[in-house]
């Protein structure tokens, strides 16, 4: 059992197969193999994951803000290298991260009856 923190304006997550809907369930549990690359870690929220408050859904920040995600993962002294993989990434990121195929995430949120926590079993 997971406990995950979800923004209390998140959609609900889709049943396995269906469009994204910007849950963030997948990318709040752990990252893909991209956000693995980009947030350092295997385990936990991906790093690169990004709240879109005007349209209420969580988004893959490779493909939204890749510049500043590219930012991020790099040592302070080679940010300035920056703006060179993140044109990369931001051509690559929806392939890589299979966007436009379907929620693929086989994780069952239950949200405890008075806090945004959610539980993933």
């Amino acid at each position: 059992m997971q406990t995950i923190y979800i923004h209390p304006a998140a959609p609900p997550k889709p049943p396995e197969g269906a469009p994204c809907n910007g849950c963030g369930v997948c990318c709040l549990a752990q990252p893909c193999p991209v956000g693995m690359v980009l947030s350092r870690r295997r385990r936990g929220a991906c790093q690169a994951l990004r709240w879109d408050g005007l349209q209420a859904q969580y988004r893959c920040g490779a493909i939204t803000e890749p510049r500043a995600v590219v930012q991020a993962a790099l040592p302070r002294a080679l940010q300035w290298l920056a703006p060179v993989p993140a044109a990369a990434l931001a051509r690559l990121a929806r392939r890589w991260v299979a966007a436009g195929q379907g929620c693929d995430s086989d994780l069952q949120p239950q949200s405890p009856p008075s806090t945004s926590t959610t539980i993933l079993s």
